[in-house]
């Protein structure tokens, strides 16, 4: 008759359970993996299996209890540790669904938005689909298994501890967050100096000719040269959505390295 121990079961359990949450807590708001196209029972699946391969190369655990106060606290901890990392990627698509915004704008298509489930409310249709092609280029370039290397590695460089993580990693992540408006305006600056000189002349023409209705022409030629220049300029966004995505993943690594105690 085979017999299992308290001990044993809770070594077995906390061996799982804690790095499966702060697996989960990646999946929950990483691109890709945390779209609310995926079904919850995928997205369990992944981290289930994901933790049953990790789960036997961890260091020492804490022989806590997982029930107990200090097991709760590892495994409030182990999430946040989680969110953090799949969040650096969050920030980098955020940054250019801004960039599609402000394209939108300048163009003229700020009226033409639809309900995103992603984000549970309107979005222009060029911030869509500049996130759908940074979501192919992360694709292409394996950014989904980076990721998951970099989720990984997070367990021997910030491995599972009673100790509280640092402040400082928090501060790198809100600082992070500045990359939102900052590479938003960098990708869509092209177009904005060009729809600029548009517009300059589009008045030098209404003062020289003031009997033309500029509304009735000023708004289909600010839509046409936006769409021609973009059309132009769309091969170069990929090599800057990839540089994008490969900083953003130094970030990780470099948030899991400032929250080592």
């Amino acid at each position: 008759m085979i017999s299992i121990t308290d001990a044993q079961l809770n070594t077995w359990l906390i061996s799982f359970i804690w790095p499966l949450t702060r697996i989960l807590g990646l999946i929950m708001v990483a691109p890709v993996f945390g779209h609310r196209s995926v079904s919850a029972t995928v997205k369990i699946g992944l981290g289930v299996f994901l933790a049953l391969i990790i789960s036997p190369a961890l260091p020492p655990l804490p022989d806590v209890g997982l029930g107990s106060w200090q097991g709760l606290f590892i495994l409030l901890q182990q999430l946040l540790i989680g969110i953090a990392i799949g969040f650096v990627m969050r920030v980098a698509f955020a940054a250019v669904e801004a960039a599609g915004e402000i394209v939108g704008l300048q163009i003229g298509l700020g009226f033409a938005s639809f309900f995103d489930p992603q984000s549970a409310g309107q979005t222009l249709v060029l911030a869509r689909f500049f996130n759908l092609l940074a979501m192919l280029v992360f694709l292409a370039i394996n950014g989904h298994l980076l990721l998951l290397g970099v989720l990984v590695d997070s367990f021997q460089t910030l491995p599972i501890s009673l100790q509280p993580v640092a402040a400082a990693g928090f501060f790198k992540l809100a600082g992070y967050g500045s990359t939102v408006l900052a590479v938003g305006l960098q990708l869509a600056l092209p177009l904005i100096a060009i729809l600029l000189m548009t517009n300059l002349a589009l008045g030098i023409l209404t003062r020289s000719a003031p009997q033309l209705n500029i509304f009735a022409i000023g708004f289909p030629i600010t839509l046409g040269v936006g769409l021609i220049v973009l059309d132009i300029l769309l091969p170069y966004f990929a090599p800057q959505f990839e540089a994008l995505i490969h900083n953003a993943l130094k970030t990780a690594v470099a948030v899991t390295v400032a929250l080592r105690p």
